[in-house]
């Protein structure tokens, strides 16, 4: 299954730790909040839902179109 990557706004913080951990720079801190500002970039390789201490970021499973 295709990976997406998701934001709840509403619980992010602003902290910035996924902004730092992504390898890719896809994330960055937009007015106290997390925005995607690469999706083009994501690997999908999970560091940013790994670090985040309010779970405001994740990968949800999407269904592939065929």
């Amino acid at each position: 299954m295709a990976k997406r990557l998701v934001v709840d706004a509403s619980w992010c913080k602003g902290c910035g730790i996924c902004a730092e951990f992504c390898p890719k720079k896809v994330l960055k801190i937009v007015k106290e909040k997390v925005s995607v500002v690469n999706p083009n970039d994501c690997i999908k390789c999970g560091l940013c839902e790994l670090r985040c201490p309010d779970y405001a970021i994740y990968l949800e499973e999407v269904a592939n179109e065929e």
